[in-house]
């Protein structure tokens, strides 16, 4: 009796030592990619980011991880979306496609490259949940903050004082968590147990992975749980260096293929189950490995069209400091009022044909044939002085340069 009862103790202790193992493997930071086929997750705490699939219809979109956050728009039964972050019973999502944001108009210029595009001109400016239910100055969530020469673009025409426009990267939306279901499956819940084996040598087709340069192993079909056991465990170590390595330099579609080979042997017993799950979590690295290229992407765009606005700056600063060495810019015309047969007096006039100055030629400026200058767009050099005669000023000046 007393053996029965110790017996069923030390079962019971297991058991919690199983589960207690479980959760600091799903709630420790960085740890949820340390949970391997064998582990038991019993609070499932999904490994971000990942695709859900929509289980209901008219499933709401919205502004903000509550009821009381306005409605985006909505979503169908099968419908996936890309989950990044949850909060409480609601999951943080991409916008689908159809999605919209709202962003005042002043303070976008349109790219005259590309009129569907418009650049932002100013800095910290904010980006708003759209929806087609709710007017624009009454969409009043913040997405996220956009600065100068970033890009955004256009969807449809404006509405009042906003742009439609295409979510920006880094802009979310939040749906109910009960509505979605994961689409990468959880881990097959099995006794926690530690192998350990030697160097397998088995029948392989060598092939080779031409992004990463190096050789991997293509098992063909192995007889047994055992020996597949064995093949998985050595794939699972060509992971973990696959993991080691950059984002933009992790490939795997050999160790993909690999495993494939494992999951598909009807005489793998287990080890099809890991190989199963090991894809599974493959394509939630090859996820966050695309989107990593987008921010990656968008960021070297981001710095294209800095260095763009900078050099156009530094081109318009050079032209600036070139027309600072003129007295006057503005439009040579005769002066009828001042001119006589001996001295000959000339005014300088605005785009709107208002008198700026008048301007006399000294000897030197005599030499150019400033008949052929009339009304035309002229620099003078010379300097300036008070004139009583028109309470203004008259510049006396030495040389004359037609500007386009």
């Amino acid at each position: 009796m007393q053996a029965h009862i110790k017996s069923f103790i030390f079962v019971i202790l297991m058991g919690l030592a199983s589960v207690g193992f479980a959760k600091e493997a799903a709630i420790s930071p960085g740890k949820e990619s340390a949970i391997k086929p064998g582990d038991t997750n019993e609070v499932g705490v999904p490994s971000f980011p990942y695709t859900a699939v929509v289980t209901d219809d008219d499933v709401p979109i919205r502004s903000g991880p509550g009821t009381n956050y306005y409605i985006c728009g909505k979503l169908k039964k099968g419908d996936k979306v890309n989950v990044v972050n949850s909060k409480f019973s609601w999951s943080c999502i991409v916008p689908p496609p159809g999605s919209l944001s709202w962003i005042q108009m002043r303070y976008v210029s349109i790219d005259p490259d590309n009129p569907a595009v418009g650049i932002v001109n100013a800095d910290g400016i904010r980006v708003y949940a759209g929806s087609e239910f709710k007017e624009p100055i009454h969409s009043d969530h913040l997405q996220l903050r956009l600065d100068r020469g970033e890009k955004v673009k256009f969807i449809g025409k404006q509405k009042g004082d906003y742009y439609k426009i295409v979510p920006p990267a880094g802009a979310y939306l939040w749906v109910s968590t009960k509505y979605t279901k994961q689409v990468v499956a959880q881990p097959v819940k099995v006794p926690r147990t530690v192998v350990t084996t030697p160097p397998v040598d088995i029948k392989t087709d060598t092939k080779t992975d031409t992004n990463t340069d190096t050789k991997m192993l293509i098992p063909t079909k192995i007889s047994g749980e055992s020996e597949n056991l064995k093949a998985y465990y050595a794939l699972e170590k060509i992971i973990q260096a696959e993991r080691a390595k950059p984002l933009n330099e992790q490939n795997y579609a050999n160790i993909k293929k690999a495993l494939a080979v494992i999951a598909g042997n009807k005489e793998a017993g287990k080890a099809a189950r890991y190989a199963e799950f090991s894809i599974r979590q493959i394509k939630s690295f090859e996820l966050a490995m695309d989107i990593a290229k987008e921010v990656r992407l968008q960021n070297e765009e981001l710095q294209k069209t800095k260095e763009g606005i900078e050099k156009a700056r530094a081109t318009r600063l050079s032209q600036v400091e070139a027309l600072g060495k003129y007295a006057v810019i503005g439009k040579l015309e005769t002066s009828s009022i001042l001119s006589s047969e001996a001295v000959k007096y000339y005014r300088i006039v605005d785009d709107n044909d208002k008198t700026v100055c008048y301007a006399l030629p000294t000897k030197l400026a005599l030499e150019t044939d400033l008949s052929k200058l009339a009304g035309s767009k002229v620099g003078l050099i010379g300097t300036i002085e008070p004139h009583p005669q028109t309470s203004g000023a008259l510049v006396r000046f030495t040389k004359i340069v037609e500007l386009k």
